[in-house]
């Protein structure tokens, strides 16, 4: 059987391709894809053009790592997950067997059989998609596909950052970039506790949006106006914790600067720079500075069930869907940037 996938050549544009719908082989299942969400790598390294060297490369195979679904055929040896359960992705196939996959971040995997889907393996751009089942998290019966297609990535990323800033209710939590990881970020924040919650964005829209969806309390522009706002706001102590989600310096900047002393600041916003005075912006407040890169399959599994706990709805992010058929149109309204999450729907 035949299927059209989402494929990305790498020049803005997306090609719907025929391909064969795989058999599960050992340790395998099938996937009927229910909701594929796009993620800002796929704009910023496939999409526009295909950046990453050697296995870091696309490999011109269907398009998504966002995915949410359920199985429809185990392969033999299946140990855990059977035929109707509602599940989505760990994006990243390890080897299972380096120090990094046995920790569960298989993220952080160098071994030459890590494959990505959607950049090294067939992704969720596809009406049925082959996964490993250790690759798999149970999707709970609270949350719809579109809230797992979520977790998927952006919000794993926005949590393992949180995690690793410990955040709580006792912190003011400023978040630098308010694409859908920085909104998922306020949105788990919130969850966590915390009470006021600045965004900072050049996008107004996404300001808005941030406001209207009541994820953020404050927001203010990226400009040299947003750190005398936050010192007003905050009587001059800085915040507790802050998140840069941009990759930009000059948000990365505010972050440090916006911190008081003895406080955290954490980085996900993937390329740029960052330039710093280390003693005055670091070194005398005794400032710390976390990166953290994506999360763990322990970890996103912990998530979607604390997502469940907590009563929100991820989905609530997404601001346009679209069906395979309209793929392009879906790729080209992420890129424009004018937006928030954006989705191709199967259901």
């Amino acid at each position: 059987m035949n299927c059209l996938g989402a494929y990305l050549p790498g020049n803005s544009t997306v090609d719907l391709r025929p391909f064969t719908v795989p058999v599960p082989g050992h340790g395998q299942v099938l996937l009927a894809t229910k909701y594929s969400a796009i993620c800002g790598s796929d704009i910023r390294c496939i999409y526009r053009q295909h950046l990453g060297i050697g296995p870091e490369r696309y490999q011109n195979v269907v398009a998504g790592h966002e995915p949410a679904g359920e199985v429809i055929q185990c392969g033999p040896g299946v140990k855990r997950f059977r035929e109707g359960d509602r599940v989505l992705v760990y994006h990243i196939s390890g080897c299972g067997m380096c120090h990094d996959c046995r920790q569960g971040y298989m993220i952080s995997c160098n071994s030459v059989h890590r494959a990505a889907y959607g950049w090294q393996r067939d992704g969720g751009m596809a009406p049925f998609m082959l996964v490993e089942e250790k690759d798999l998290v149970s999707l709970p019966d609270e949350l719809s596909y579109a809230d797992g297609a979520q977790v998927a990535c952006g919000f794993g990323t926005a949590y393992e950052a949180l995690v690793r800033l410990a955040v709580s209710g006792l912190d003011t939590i400023l978040v630098t970039g308010l694409g859908p990881v920085g909104l998922g970020a306020l949105m788990l924040a919130k969850a966590m506790g915390s009470v006021r919650l600045i965004g900072v964005d050049v996008n107004q829209e996404r300001c808005a949006l941030a406001l209207n969806l009541g994820l953020a309390t404050d927001v203010f522009n990226c400009s040299a106006e947003a750190l005398s706002g936050i010192e007003d706001l905050t009587k001059g102590r800085g915040v507790e914790k802050a998140l840069d989600c941009s990759g930009h310096n000059e948000a990365r900047q505010l972050c440090v600067r916006a911190v008081g002393s003895g406080g955290a600041i954490g980085l996900v916003g993937e390329g740029g720079e960052m330039n710093l005075n280390p003693s005055p912006d670091l070194i005398h407040g005794s400032k710390t500075i976390v990166g953290s890169w994506v999360t763990s399959i322990w970890r996103m599994e912990e998530l979607v069930n604390r997502i469940a706990r907590w009563q929100i709805h991820p989905d609530i992010l997404i601001t346009h869907r679209y069906p395979l058929s309209e793929a392009a149109n879906a790729y080209a309204m992420m890129a424009s940037g004018q937006c928030g999450k954006v989705a191709v729907t199967f259901e």
